[in-house]
């Protein structure tokens, strides 16, 4: 899908009590669109914010999709890290399937879901609960594809290259030998094979996550049978994801209009 200069519509809707349990919607003119989830990065931590990926969402927006921009208990904000972030990844991604009741028309048959850096994890992550023990409720929307942009796709890898500066440590409470069960759980190179396409992005200029992470779980996945579009982009950093002008974002909507729910 291209850009267009269509007006398009914007509510925030709460999908839970607390002040971040909450997102973003951004609709199309066009009737029935599929849906793009967005789950920002920031090491699962305070004070980073859905607020980074807007630029991104007004892009998308713009493309054709609806987009959904997720909010979510953090790192500093009561409820945060394990297991509140990921269970309200969960929430967000199934409140879609409410939304009809004020009156939206999506099409929760092309769900795709895409995070940055920690929101990689979390895209990658949600994408596969529905296989898990750890989900306590029945899966409502179930994507149909994800992409991790520079993800942290190997928990215990990363606690290991000491990446984010002890982020993964404080997200589940400690180390892979003192809590194996939730990296198990956590961990999307633990979940393969995911079952659903997936976009992994990298960039080697990235100075917060090593590209040999996204290598690794590329390789991973495509060995565990799945479907893996691997991008390593030579002169990109850790941050061009945010950036609607730049090539990581375009190979991201490149993927969208080839894989994705377009």
């Amino acid at each position: 899908m291209q850009p267009t200069t269509q007006p398009c519509r914007f509510r925030t809707f709460h999908y839970g009590p607390h002040e971040s349990q909450v997102g973003d919607l951004y609709l199309p003119a066009a009737p029935t669109p599929p849906v793009v989830c967005l789950l920002h990065g920031g090491f699962w931590r305070t004070p980073y914010g859905r607020d980074e990926f807007a630029p991104v969402a007004k892009d998308l927006v713009e493309r054709g999709y609806a987009v959904w921009n997720i909010e979510y208990r953090r790192r500093g904000k009561p409820g945060g890290g394990w297991p509140g972030t990921l269970d309200d990844v969960a929430a967000a991604v199934d409140h879609l399937a409410t939304l009809a009741n004020d009156g939206i028309d999506l099409d929760l048959a092309r769900v795709t879901v895409v995070g940055h850096s920690a929101g990689g994890h979390l895209a990658l992550w949600v994408a596969a609960r529905h296989q898990h023990a750890l989900m306590r409720t029945p899966v409502r929307v179930q994507p149909i594809a994800a992409a991790g942009l520079a993800p942290v796709a190997d928990l215990a890898r990363t606690w290991a290259l000491g990446a984010g500066t002890g982020a993964v440590d404080e997200f589940l409470g400690g180390s892979p030998s003192q809590y194996p069960e939730r990296y198990a759980c956590a961990s999307p190179i633990e979940m393969l094979p995911l079952g659903i396409d997936q976009l992994v992005i990298h960039g080697a200029k990235d100075e917060a996550l090593p590209v040999e992470l996204s290598r690794r779980y590329a390789a991973a996945a495509q060995a565990a049978g799945d479907k893996v579009a691997y991008v390593e982009l030579p002169d990109a950093g850790h941050m061009d994801f945010l950036d609607p002008g730049s090539q990581a974002h375009a190979a991201l909507c490149q993927w969208l209009e080839r894989a994705g729910p377009a």
